[in-house]
């Protein structure tokens, strides 16, 4: 896919199966984050691939942090949505001391390297969708990934191919969001 098309129609799937991307594909993924905006070329960002047991391992993790009944539904609910797609990406942003680069530059870089990873899935058809939600800030989901004290997660990068032919959305009217300044 030309990097254009792949940019004007890249579209969130979440509705993903096995096989999970591998080989050139995922290098080509990983590559992709690497060439996010990034003031100082300080990479303010790691991430944690997780599949098989580890996606079970991240449902109980959810779990323990809600602090919910193992036995319960809403904990076998809980335990059951790591498993979404065959692999997730935790994108997690660091937190640097820089004199020039502050804090909020270093985690919108690791946002647009987690945004470089859902154009580069999209352009080789595999499915890809960012979540984050209340347990991306739950600080024992954090120590229980074993994030550093400087670290934070940014989100779920959920990974795999689609289950159905996604849609393509129509052109966006740019309109409303672009205007010159001064008037």
């Amino acid at each position: 896919m030309e990097a254009i098309d792949a940019l004007h129609n890249r579209i969130s799937i979440n509705r993903l199966q096995a096989p999970a991307p591998q080989g050139v594909v995922l290098e080509n993924i990983q590559k992709a984050a690497l060439r996010a905006a990034d003031h100082g070329r300080l990479r303010p960002w790691r991430f944690l691939m997780i599949e098989g047991q580890g996606l079970d391992a991240l449902g109980n993790l959810f779990v323990a942090a809600k602090g919910f009944e193992p036995d319960s539904a809403e904990a076998e609910k809980l335990a059951k949505k790591p498993h979404r797609a065959p692999m997730i990406m935790v994108a997690i942003a660091k937190q640097i001391e820089h004199p020039k680069v502050p804090f909020i530059e270093q985690t919108i870089s690791a946002g647009a390297a987690v945004q470089n990873m859902l154009n580069a899935a999209f352009a080789q058809g595999v499915g890809a969708i960012w979540r984050s939600g209340e347990l991306a800030f739950n600080p024992a989901v954090a120590e229980g990934l074993g994030l550093d004290a400087n670290e934070q997660i940014v989100g779920f990068l959920y990974l795999g191919t689609p289950q159905v032919t996604p849609n393509i959305k129509p052109d966006l009217d740019t309109q409303g969001y672009f205007s010159r300044w001064p008037a």
